[in-house]
């Protein structure tokens, strides 16, 4: 029994420290094994069929990870975005996720979400793959990400997205024209058109 537990263990570990259910039991893993482990607190239940190794993180971003492996629509987008991105000193006290206007948002306990309504059109638009320790998170890139911080100005603060605009140009070398094919999208094009003539 002890051998199987270290592989569970292992197991974990070579999946950053968190896994869903069906994944534990598609590697060959019992319910009991689960339970056991569950029990003696090595893995704890952190969601809807997810699981965690206690006291273990997951790279840079564990909470990115979780949340996006609870909502399988689920964007990081806005603050958590930036964050992640290095363009605001801002530190997001929840993971913003955008998900398409029309669909449920899940219930999630654990980490603390904050969910947004996308149009279509808007949600689709600038969607990149992340991988972080063997998970792949869906988020926003960073031209995307300052066109949604001005759509959504009057909840973060205008001043946030005028930093993150200037970060995203000045530092981070996005391009202008990127920034302002999403704007368009966005529609809050004739609000960055402006500032962004300023920078240049």
């Amino acid at each position: 029994m002890k051998a199987k537990t270290g592989k569970i263990i292992e197991y974990f570990k070579s999946h950053g420290g968190v896994a869903r259910f069906s994944s534990i039991r598609k590697a060959g893993f019992h319910p009991d094994m689960i339970k056991k482990n569950e029990n003696e607190k090595k893995i704890e239940k952190i969601g809807k069929g997810l699981y965690r190794l206690v006291g273990d993180t997951i790279g840079s971003h564990p909470d990115y990870v979780i949340a996006s492996l609870q909502t399988s629509k689920g964007v990081i987008c806005l603050l958590s975005a930036l964050y992640f991105y290095g363009a605001t000193d801002e530190i997001p006290r929840f993971i913003d996720i955008a998900i398409p206007a029309g669909s449920r948002a899940n219930k999630i306990k654990y980490p603390p979400v904050k969910f947004y309504r996308f149009s279509l059109a808007t949600w689709k638009a600038g969607i990149e793959k992340r991988e972080i320790e063997g998970h792949k998170i869906k988020i926003y890139c960073l031209a995307k990400t300052v066109t949604d911080c001005f759509k959504f100005r009057n909840r973060i603060g205008i001043n946030v997205a005028r930093e993150a605009l200037k970060i995203a140009v000045a530092e981070k070398h996005v391009k202008p024209k990127d920034i302002m094919e999403y704007a368009k999208i966005c529609r809050v094009d004739r609000i960055i058109k402006p500032i962004l003539e300023t920078m240049l």
